[in-house]
C-alpha cells in the first residue's frame, strides 16, 4: 500500500494468485546450493564470509536476534556477485568439455581443472560479455581473466569510475554507455550473438536465455547455505524473518528459493527491498503481473537500479515472497551509518549503497515512529530473529564516505 506517512517508502503483502514454480523453484534445492558450494570450496584462499551477530542493534529495535552476512570479505573482491558468475563459467566449461567427452556428463568441475592449461587448449579461446553496474562485471572479468579467455562489460550510463577501473584491473574490455542497465543488456547480448565464441553471461533471465541465469541463482546459493550452516552453529534453528536486496530478483529468488526448500512450510517471513527509482518487482506485485520500469533509473543503489525482473526469479518470488518494498535512497543511506558506527559491543560492518539497504529499512521500521503499521503488518516484535545479507562493502569508496562521514542523503 502506499502511505504519504511512511515518506517514500511504500509496501505491498504479496497477494498474488499462486501458479506452479516447481520448475525454477527446483534449480535452488540443497543438492544445487551443495554442488556450488563444493565449486567455490575448491578456489583457492576459499572462506565463508562472516555471520555476524548484531546483538545490541537487535535488543534497540525491540527484537530477539538480529544477523548479517558480510559479503564484503568475499575472495578480496568486495561483493557477492563473483559467486554467480564463477559458478556459470565453470557450468558452462564442464559443458563444452561433455560435448568434446572431455569430461563426464553429471561430473561436477573443481577451480584447478576451470584453469588449467589443458582446458584452455580444449577449449580453444571465448570472450564472456555481460552488463554490470560493477560488482557482476567485475566478478565475470575476475573468473574469465583467471580462465585464460577474454571478457567484455558493458556499464550503464553513470556507473561509477572506481567499478570501471576494479573491472579493467580484472583484464577485461570494458566501458560504460550511455545506455540504461537494461538497454546494456540488450547490446551485450547483441554483441555475444553476433560473436563466434562469445557467450553472455547475464544475471537475468528472458524467453529464450535462462540456463546461464539459473547457474548464477545457483551460485549466489552459496552465501545463503554458508548462513544456514552458521545460523545453526550459532543455535538459530531457523530465521523468522529474511530481508533481501532486488534489482532483476536473482539474489532474491536466489535466497527465497533456497529458504522454500530448505525449510518447507516453516519458512520465514521474506521480504523483498528493491530502490524506489527501479522498483519493477514491487509495482509487479501491485499490479499482480510483470511491470517494467524505465528511464535512466536514478539511485545510489546502483546493483538494484534494474528495470526488468529475471523471469526465472520472479517465478520463485510471485509464489513465496511475503512482502515487496519500494525503498528511497535514504534508506541505503541510514542502513550504511547504522552499520558504518556500531553500538558499543556490535562489530562495524563497512556495507555499500546497495548491500546496507535491508539495514536501513530494517531500521527505520523499528527505531522510529512512524513504521508502526508496517512493522506490525511484518510481524516484527520481542520474538523475531532477522537475517539480512549485506551484499557488498565500500565499492565506490568516495560515495561511501560522502554518504557515512559527510551525511549525504540525510533521510528522516
Amino acid at each position: 500500500m502506499r502511505d504519504p506517512a511512511l515518506l517514500g517508502i511504500n509496501w505491498v503483502k504479496n497477494d498474488m494468485p499462486k501458479s506452479d514454480c516447481q520448475k525454477s523453484l527446483a534449480l535452488m534445492s540443497g543438492a544445487e546450493a551443495e554442488k556450488a558450494l563444493a565449486f567455490h570450496r575448491s578456489i583457492p584462499h576459499y572462506a565463508e564470509t562472516p555471520l555476524v551477530n548484531l546483538k545490541n542493534l537487535a535488543a534497540r529495535l525491540g527484537i530477539k536476534g538480529l544477523y548479517l552476512k558480510d559479503e564484503s570479505y568475499r575472495f578480496g573482491l568486495n561483493a557477492f556477485k563473483v559467486l554467480g558468475g564463477s559458478y556459470a563459467i565453470a557450468r558452462h566449461v564442464a559443458g563444452e568439455l561433455i560435448k568434446i567427452g572431455a569430461l563426464n556428463a553429471g561430473q561436477g568441475i573443481d577451480y584447478e581443472t576451470l584453469v588449467s592449461p589443458d582446458t584452455k587448449k580444449k577449449l580453444g579461446d571465448s570472450t564472456f560479455y555481460t552488463a554490470t553496474d560493477g560488482n557482476h562485471g567485475r566478478g565475470v572479468a575476475w573468473a574469465a581473466n583467471r580462465l585464460g579467455q577474454k571478457s567484455v562489460i558493458l556499464m550503464p550510463k553513470g556507473s561509477s569510475q572506481t567499478r570501471l577501473r576494479n573491472i579493467l584491473n580484472e583484464g577485461a574490455d570494458a566501458s560504460i554507455t550511455e545506455l540504461n542497465y537494461d538497454d546494456a543488456v540488450r547490446l551485450a547480448n547483441d554483441m555475444a550473438s553476433k560473436d563466434p565464441r562469445g557467450v553472455m553471461v547475464q544475471d537475468t533471465a528472458w524467453a529464450g536465455y535462462e540456463e546461464i541465469p539459473g547457474w548464477i541463482m545457483q551460485g549466489y546459493g552459496t552465501m545463503t547455505l554458508e548462513a544456514i550452516h552458521q545460523l545453526s552453529a550459532a543455535g538459530i534453528e531457523r530465521p523468522t524473518h529474511v530481508f533481501v536486496q532486488a534489482g532483476v530478483g536473482s539474489l532474491a529468488g536466489s535466497v527465497q528459493g533456497f529458504l522454500t526448500n530448505h525449510y518447507a512450510d516453516k519458512a520465514p517471513v521474506t521480504t523483498v527491498v528493491e530502490a524506489s527509482a527501479a522498483d519493477c518487482l514491487y509495482r509487479s506485485a501491485k499490479e499482480h503481473k510483470l511491470v517494467p520500469v524505465g528511464g535512466e533509473l536514478k539511485t545510489i543503489m546502483a546493483g538494484l537500479a534494474c528495470g526488468e525482473a529475471n523471469t526465472i526469479s520472479w517465478e520463485i518470488l510471485k509464489n513465496h515472497s511475503s512482502f515487496f518494498v519500494s525503498v528511497p535512497d535514504w534508506v541505503a543511506a541510514r542502513g550504511m551509518r547504522v552499520l558504518g558506527a556500531p553500538l558499543k559491543g556490535d562489530p562495524q560492518v563497512i556495507s555499500g549503497e546497495s548491500g546496507a539497504a535491508p539495514a536501513g529499512l530494517l531500521s527505520a521500521v523499528l527505531d522510529t515512529s512512524n513504521y508502526a503499521a508496517l512493522g506490525d503488518a511484518l510481524g516484527l516484535n520481542k520474538d523475531s530473529v532477522v537475517l539480512l545479507f549485506s551484499t557488498e562493502g565500500d565499492t565506490d569508496p568516495d560515495r561511501y564516505r560522502s554518504i557515512v562521514w559527510d551525511g549525504e542523503f540525510a533521510g528522516i
